[in-house]
């Protein structure tokens, strides 16, 4: 969707500052819980196991991202600065916490992630959301945001990860149909 754009999405700091980000939650993910059933057998790596899930979580996300830019463009017709900043905000958020979602076969709900994990995820949001609103904003090419837009970038958030969730289940319900990984 880039391609379409006048502008580019993200300055090069900003896909710098992006990968920074989105690395600390994934630096804590040695520390984490695995589920017993995970580890009372031994398995080996499923290589077209491994590519199905690529492909059926990489689409979903493919879905938001194309949502999100649709909706920054065409419905609220956000400058480059307001584009990046919701851009940012939405593809570090949501990277951070679909991880919480896909680490487990089971509900997020039934399934705790290590504290290190939750807690690195949680201050990495928290420093996404406060971003903006620091004097590092014009240094980084963001801008404030309008709370209509904060807020659609947070509904967009949430009902992606609700639909990780789904999209969970139904992958693993289909694959327990196929036979084992």
């Amino acid at each position: 969707a880039s391609l379409f754009l006048p502008f580019l999405p993200l300055l090069p700091k900003q896909v710098l500052l992006t990968n920074l980000m989105t690395d600390f939650p994934e630096m804590t993910i040695a520390s984490d819980n695995v589920d017993p059933e995970l580890v009372a057998v031994s398995r080996r790596w499923d290589i077209r196991f491994i590519r199905r899930f690529m492909v059926v979580f990489g689409c979903l996300s493919s879905v938001f991202d194309y949502a999100t830019f649709g909706v920054l463009l065409f419905i609220f017709h956000a400058a480059e600065a307001e584009f990046r900043t919701a851009w940012f905000i939405e593809s570090v958020i949501s990277a951070s916490l679909v991880v919480l979602v896909i680490r487990t076969r089971r509900s997020i709900f039934r399934s705790a992630p290590s504290w290190k994990l939750l807690i690195a995820t949680l201050v990495v949001v928290a420093a996404v959301i406060a971003l903006p609103f620091t004097p590092l904003r014009g240094p980084l090419g963001f801008a404030g945001l309008r709370p209509v837009v904060f807020a659609v970038i947070g509904g967009i958030i949430v009902t992606y990860v609700l639909a990780a969730e789904v999209v969970k289940w139904l992958f693993y319900r289909a694959e327990s149909r196929t036979g084992p990984e």
